[in-house]
């Protein structure tokens, strides 16, 4: 009966330039090294475990300060 949505297990994709985004998020972020955004296209996974350790956020959270830094769909 109970639908089980999970939004942490969903997969989430990069989109935009991610060299810039991680420029920001350095800014917002600066424990965060170049090391911690390394982005490799499909180990996003990585990134955001890498992400979550070093700013003390669940994925989540993480995820949505990523997507306000990325060019909207169109």
């Amino acid at each position: 009966m109970e639908a089980k949505h999970n939004k942490s297990t969903e997969a989430f994709k990069i989109s935009g330039d991610w060299s810039k985004q991680a420029d920001e998020l350095k800014s917002k972020f600066p424990t965060l090294t170049d090391a911690d955004l390394k982005f490799e296209r499909g180990k996003e996974e990585d990134l955001i475990k890498r992400i979550e350790m070093r700013i003390h956020k669940k994925r989540e959270e993480v995820i949505n300060i990523i997507k306000k830094g990325q060019p909207a769909s169109v």
